[in-house]
C-alpha cells in the first residue's frame, strides 16, 4: 500500500476525519495550536501502530485503548520521538545516549599512553607485555614497565567510565559533584525543639509524632532533652541523636555497647539529615527536600568525574576529560586530526570505531547540535535539543519501512540551521521510511512533500482537515488557515518603542563561553535575544540576568528601577499529574466555593473541599481524584486507563448531582476554556481571567488538563497570564525563553499581543527567540553569534530590528531581510 488511510478519527477533538497519509514521503501536519494535530499523530495514529504491532507478536492488548477511529490501513511499525525528557538520572550525558562516549572509552583503550609510576615512563598499549594472573573476582590482565618491569593493571573501556567503580572518581561517585544539605534551613540553633529548632518538622499532627520519637530515643539512651533548650546548648550526644539518629556511625559511637531501639514505639529514631538523605537519593535528587541541598564541583576530580590514574592517560596528547568538555564540533576536528597520525598498525585497532564515531558526530552537527559537548546532561537539555539528538541517532539504525512522528523538531532551533535537520528527515525518508512532523515551521513546510492543514480553530472548533498539498497548492486553498498565513503581504510597518532611555548594563559577562561582552538592554521595551542555537543567550539573560551571578560577568547595573523579575523558561510548570490548568490559575478554588454555595450542596453538608479530586472526602478513592489508574507494563512505558469507578468524572457520584447552570464539578474540568465564556461571563473574577487566556490563544486547553502535558510555550503563557491577573507592580522585568515554541504563525501574533500589553502597561520584556516574526515585532535586538560553542559568544550586532538586518555577519540579520523585505 502506498499510504496510511485513517477513516473516521473523532479521538478529543477531531470530527470523523478521514485522511491519508502517503508512504515513504516526508509530510508535515500544521495547523492553530490545539486543532488536533496531536491527537490525529499521537493519541490515534501512533496508539494504534503500539496497539497492531503488540497484537501481531501476541501480546496481550486489552489494557491499551483501542483508537477512536473507524478504520485505519497501512500501519506501519513506528517510533515517535517526543519533546519530554524522560530521563532524568544525573550520570546520562550526551556522550552516554548518543553511544558517542563509548566509543570514545574504546579508542582510549587501544590507544591511551599512561606514565609509569614508579620512573614515569610513558606506556604504549601496542609495547605492552600481558600477563593473565587469577584473582577471587575473577581474571584481571596486568602490564609491566618496559623500563623497569612495575607491574599495572591493563586499562580497559571501563577505566574510562564514571558509571563504573574502575573508572568514577571515588570522593563523587563519578558525579562531578558533591552534594550537602544546607543545615541553616533544616534547623534555628536560637530556638528550642518545642519553639521550632528542626524548621522542616511543620506544625500539627507531623511535628508532634516527629517530637515524640526523639524524645523516646533519648529516653532510652538516658540523655533526656529539655524541650525548652536552645539546640545551640545541646551535648555532642544529643545533637548527633537529632542530627543523624540511633543508627548512626555519629551517636553508635556514644554507645558503643548499647544496641539500638528495634521499634519506632521505642526510640527507633532515624535523625533529621539521615532522613533528609535517604528521602534525596531515593528520588534521584528529586524530593520536595532537594531546595534543602547546595552542590559544589568535586574538590578531588574537579568536576571531570573520573579517577586520577584514567584522567591522566593522553591520546593525541589530550586525555579523555578534556575531550569532554570542548564542543563536538572541535570534537569532529581532533578526530579528523587523530586519524591523520594514526600509524597503519594504531589503524589495525582502532579504524572502525573511529569511523563510526566521526559518522555519528557528523550527524549530530548536521542537526544544529555541534556546540554541545559530551558531558552535557540530557537533563539540562531543552526538548528540541533531545528530539534532535536521537534524530541524529536514529538515521544510524538503517531501519526501513518505519513510521517516525516528530513533535516539532525545530523547536529551539535558528533558521540558520533547520536546513540540516530537513534533511536528516529526508535521508530518512530516502532510506524507506515515512516521516510524519508536527511542525508550524514554513522553512520545513516548504521542503516537505505534502501538508496536511487542520483547524479552523482551536479545541472545539478545530479538529477538521482544512488544506492538503504543497505549500503553493494550500495558498490556493481558500479553507487552509497556514495557506492563508502564508498569502498575507508580510510588510508589516513597526512603531518602535524608545523607552525611558533607561538600561541594565552587563558588563564583562565571561561565563561558558561568553567572550567578555558587555551590553546595555534598554528598558521599558520589547528586547530580542537572536543568534544560533549555543551562541549564549541563555547564559547571557538566564545564567548571568536572571540569578544576578556577577560571578559570571564584573557588574550588572540599571536593575535598581527594576521592582520584579518574573522568570518564564521552558520548563514544565510542574511535575505533578495532580496540578492542572484549573489549580494553576486558580480559578478552581473560585469555582468549588461557587459549587458549595448551592442549595443543592448545603442540603447533603458538602463543603469546599469535598469539590477537590486532591483531598479526601467527594474525591473518587479508586483513583484518587485522577480519573485514571496506571498500570505497570514492565516491558513498556506504564499505561494510563480510565478509572473503572468513577469512569473517569474523578468524583463520587453524590457529589456529581450537584450543578451549576446544568454543569457537574467534573463537566466544568473537562471543558475548554473558551467553553466557560459563555457560562461565567458574568462572574466578576471568572470572567476576566477566562477572557485572557482566550486572548493569548490558550481558550482551547481544558481546565482539567495536566500541566505535565502542557508544551513549553503553553506553560509561559500560562505563567504570564497568571502574572498579568495579579495586581500591577510598577515595573515588572519578563525574561521569557522562546515563548513562541509549538505555535502556528497565526497564535504568534495572540502572543505578540500579550507581550505588548506588559510592555505598554510600563514594563520590560526580554525574549530569547529564534521565531524571525517575533523578532521582527520587537523594538530592539541584541544578536549574539556568530556560530555556536567556542565560536559564539560575542554581540554580532544590536539595534532595531531594522539595523540588526543589515548587518553582515549576522545570520539573523539576513533572516530578518528576507522577512522584511528590506
Amino acid at each position: 500500500m502506498t499510504s496510511i488511510q485513517i477513516k473516521g478519527a473523532y479521538e478529543n477533538n477531531l470530527k470523523h476525519i478521514s485522511v491519508s497519509i502517503p508512504k515513504n514521503k516526508l509530510v508535515v501536519l500544521t495547523g492553530p495550536s490545539g486543532s488536533g494535530k496531536s491527537t490525529l499523530a499521537m493519541d490515534t495514529l501512533q496508539r494504534e501502530c503500539q496497539r497492531q504491532y503488540m497484537e501481531s507478536l501476541g501480546m496481550a492488548t486489552d489494557s491499551v485503548s483501542k483508537s477512536k477511529v473507524e478504520a485505519m490501513i497501512g500501519l506501519s511499525p513506528s517510533i515517535s520521538i517526543g519533546q519530554q525528557i524522560t530521563n532524568r538520572n544525573p550520570r546520562s550525558t550526551v556522550g552516554t545516549v548518543t553511544d558517542m562516549y563509548t566509543y570514545l572509552r574504546l579508542i582510549y583503550e587501544r590507544l591511551g599512553e599512561r606514565k609509569c609510576p614508579n620512573c614515569q615512563f610513558s606506556i604504549l598499549p601496542s609495547l605492552d607485555k600481558e600477563t593473565m594472573q587469577e584473582e577471587t573476582s575473577g581474571y584481571t590482565q596486568y602490564i609491566h614497565c618496559p623500563q623497569c618491569n612495575t607491574r599495572l593493571e591493563k586499562f580497559t573501556r571501563s577505566h574510562f567510565s564514571f558509571n563504573t567503580p574502575e573508572g568514577a572518581c571515588p570522593t563523587c561517585d563519578g558525579l562531578g559533584e558533591v552534594s550537602d544539605i544546607k543545615k541553616d534551613m533544616v534547623f534555628d540553633e536560637s530556638v528550642s525543639l518545642n519553639d521550632g529548632c528542626v524548621k522542616v518538622w511543620m506544625s500539627g499532627t507531623y511535628f508532634d509524632y516527629q517530637k515524640h520519637n526523639v524524645l523516646m530515643a533519648a529516653k532510652y539512651y538516658q540523655i533526656p532533652i529539655d524541650e525548652n533548650l536552645p539546640l545551640k546548648d545541646y551535648s555532642t550526644a544529643q545533637r548527633d541523636l537529632l542530627f543523624y539518629g540511633v543508627e548512626s556511625e555519629q551517636f553508635k559511637a556514644h554507645f558503643p555497647d548499647v544496641k539500638p531501639p528495634k521499634t519506632v514505639s521505642k526510640g527507633k529514631f532515624e535523625g533529621v539529615l539521615t532522613a533528609i538523605w535517604r528521602r534525596y537519593k531515593e528520588k534521584g535528587g528529586q524530593s520536595n527536600e532537594a531546595t534543602l541541598f547546595h552542590s559544589q564541583t568535586c574538590p578531588d576530580c574537579h568536576g571531570e568525574r573520573l579517577n586520577k590514574e584514567s584522567r591522566d592517560v593522553l591520546v593525541h596528547n589530550t586525555s579523555i576529560t578534556n575531550l569532554t568538555t570542548i564542543s563536538l564540533e572541535d570534537i569532529y576536528d581532533w578526530l579528523q586530526n587523530l586519524q591523520k597520525s594514526l600509524t597503519e598498525g594504531q589503524k589495525i585497532f582502532i579504524e572502525t570505531y573511529l569511523h563510526d564515531l566521526l559518522e555519528k558526530v557528523s550527524r549530530v552537527l548536521k542537526v544544529g547540535l555541534g556546540y554541545l559537548n559530551l558531558d552535557r546532561q540530557t537533563i539540562t537539555l531543552s526538548g528540541g535539543e533531545a528530539q534532535r539528538l536521537r534524530l541524529a541517532s536514529l538515521l544510524g539504525s538503517g531501519l526501513t519501512g518505519v513510521l517516525y512522528i516528530l513533535d516539532e523538531p525545530t523547536a529551539g532551533l535558528h533558521p540558520k540551521d533547520t536546513k540540516g535537520l530537513v534533511d536528516i528527515m529526508k535521508q530518512l525518508r530516502d532510506l524507506g521510511n515515512t516521516v510524519l512532523i508536527i511542525e508550524h515551521d514554513v522553512d520545513v513546510m516548504k521542503e516537505a512533500d505534502h501538508i496536511i492543514d487542520m483547524g479552523p480553530e482551536a479545541g472545539s472548533g478545530g479538529g477538521e482537515i482544512v488544506g492538503e498539498g504543497t505549500v503553493k497548492e494550500l495558498q490556493a486553498q481558500t479553507g487552509s488557515v497556514t495557506g492563508a498565513f502564508l498569502s498575507k503581504d508580510k510588510n508589516t510597518i513597526f512603531e518602535r518603542r524608545k523607552g525611558t532611555g533607561q538600561a541594565i548594563h552587563i558588563q564583562n559577562a565571561f561565563k561558558h563561553n561568553l567572550k567578555n561582552i558587555s551590553v546595555d538592554i534598554p528598558l521599558n521595551r520589547f528586547v530580542s535575544i537572536s543568534g544560533v542555537s549555543g551562541s549564549g543567550k541563555s547564559t547571557l539573560i538566564f545564567d548571568i540576568l536572571a540569578n544576578q551571578d556577577v560571578t559570571g560577568c564584573d557588574s550588572i547595573t540599571g536593575l535598581e528601577s527594576i521592582d520584579e523579575v518574573i522568570t518564564a523558561s521552558q520548563t514544565g510548570l510542574s511535575r505533578m499529574q495532580r496540578s492542572n490548568v484549573a489549580t494553576y490559575t486558580d480559578m478552581f478554588t473560585t469555582v468549588r466555593n461557587l459549587f458549595a454555595n448551592l442549595a443543592e450542596a448545603k442540603e447533603q453538608g458538602f463543603r469546599a473541599k469535598d469539590f477537590s479530586f486532591n483531598t479526601a472526602g467527594g474525591r473518587c478513592e479508586n483513583c484518587q481524584g485522577l480519573g485514571f489508574i496506571s498500570l505497570n507494563m514492565h516491558f513498556i512505558y506504564d499505561l494510563e486507563v480510565i478509572c473503572p469507578v468513577c469512569h473517569g468524572t474523578r468524583f463520587k457520584e453524590e457529589l456529581l448531582t450537584v450543578k451549576y447552570e446544568g454543569y457537574s464539578i467534573s463537566d466544568i474540568l473537562d471543558m475548554s476554556i473558551a467553553e466557560t465564556m459563555e457560562l461565567f461571563e458574568n462572574h466578576k473574577t471568572l470572567a476576566p481571567k477566562i477572557k485572557l487566556l482566550i486572548e493569548i490563544g490558550l481558550g482551547y486547553l481544558k481546565w482539567g488538563q495536566s500541566l505535565t502535558t502542557l508544551s513549553g510555550g503553553e506553560g509561559q503563557r500560562l505563567k504570564l497570564a497568571k502574572e498579568l491577573n495579579k495586581k500591577a507592580k510598577n515595573h515588572t522585568l519578563y525574561l521569557l525563553d522562546e515563548p513562541s515554541n509549538g505555535l502556528h504563525p497565526k497564535d504568534v501574533k495572540q502572543l505578540l499581543i500579550l507581550l505588548n500589553k506588559l510592555v505598554e502597561g510600563g514594563n520590560t520584556v526580554i525574549v530569547v527567540e529564534h521565531n524571525i516574526d517575533i523578532i521582527r515585532a520587537s523594538d530592539w535586538v541584541i544578536d549574539l553569534g556568530p556560530e555556536g560553542g567556542n565560536n559564539g559568544g560575542t554581540i554580532v550586532s544590536t539595534g532595531t530590528p531594522e539595523n540588526v538586518a543589515y548587518a553582515r555577519a549576522s545570520y539573523t540579520g539576513k533572516f530578518l531581510k528576507d522577512s522584511m523585505r528590506v
